[in-house]
């Protein structure tokens, strides 16, 4: 048994379809997929975290920690150094959805157990894949990721038929309304697999702050908005700041009523094995006639 510790919400994610829980001895604060991980100790902590602050105020809360170089988490030294653990799970891709990566190699270089740091930074669905198979290797037991990941190929297989030879509406991807952020990384990746073109958006970039006049300018005939770490009603909070936004009725997917509300912390924000959800979400939005069995949440 490798003695493992996951400092996010998508590698507990990755663990449990893994099939390796059993393996996991502690969590993030923010994780809570699978259900068992609601049941682990918890070794990091955030001060903001659940307030239910207003959107520019976390953002501003989260934009001065960082330009004074000041950690967004802290670390539960005790616990962890209690729990002993031989392998630790974080990233350092960025510094708003876990603790810094500097921050966990040095706490764990004073670990008695000097555990193992696996450093999780996708930038593509097929990066997302390949952690799968990193962190099976790394808990022990690298066979299991063969079967997972097969499964999830498959589902994105079928997207990737059932979308084949329709129009290709153009799209934007919120990750943050307030300011407007878009969404980087995998998902223009997912937004092309799921039958569409990616706008103001490039494939494995990080996401960045996009004025309204850019948005509005590039007039996407669907809008996506799923905001990071916000399930669907804390987004749906937010949409009156947009609705204010001038122009925001001339924009096409206003005016198509192809606007949706997404679950940006269990899916788009979330580089695990549900992110092929997150693909099959897109394509349902862009090709409902695809999938006439399921439905969307428009504005």
């Amino acid at each position: 048994m490798v003695r493992t510790v996951s400092m996010l919400p998508a590698a507990t994610e990755i663990v449990g379809a893994l099939g390796l829980m059993d393996h996991l001895v502690a969590v993030s604060h923010e994780c809570d997929h699978p259900a068992e991980a609601n049941h682990k100790p918890r070794v990091t902590f955030c001060e903001i975290y659940g307030k239910g602050l207003p959107s520019v105020d976390i953002d501003r809360w989260v934009s001065d920690r960082l330009r004074a170089g000041e950690s967004l988490y802290t670390l539960d030294e005790p616990t962890l150094r209690a729990l002993a653990p031989e392998l630790i799970l974080t990233q350092r891709l960025c510094d708003v959805c876990a603790p810094a990566y500097g921050s966990v190699e040095a706490l764990a270089r004073t670990l008695p157990t000097r555990p193992r740091v696996l450093n999780l930074e996708p930038a593509s669905l097929g990066d997302i894949l390949q952690n799968i198979r990193d962190v099976a290797a790394a808990m022990g037991d690298p066979g299991r990721a063969d079967r997972v990941c097969g499964q999830l190929e498959d589902r994105v297989a079928d997207v990737v038929r059932r979308v084949a030879g329709r129009p290709r509406p153009t799209v934007f991807v919120m990750e943050w309304a307030e300011p407007i952020f878009n969404a980087g990384h995998w998902t223009p990746g997912l937004v092309r697999l799921a039958g569409g073109v990616p706008v103001l958006a490039a494939e494995g970039e990080d996401s960045v702050r996009v004025a309204w006049e850019d948005l509005r300018a590039a007039d996407p005939e669907v809008l996506v908005i799923a905001c990071c770490g916000h399930g669907v009603e804390r987004t749906r909070r937010d949409l009156p700041l947009l609705k204010a936004l001038p122009g925001w009725d001339r924009v096409r997917a206003v005016r198509a009523g192809r606007v949706y509300v997404a679950d940006g912390s269990a899916y788009f924000s979330r580089p695990g094995p549900r992110v092929v959800d997150t693909l099959e979400i897109l394509a349902t939005a862009l090709h409902p006639e695809a999938y006439p069995d399921r439905g969307t949440v428009p504005v």
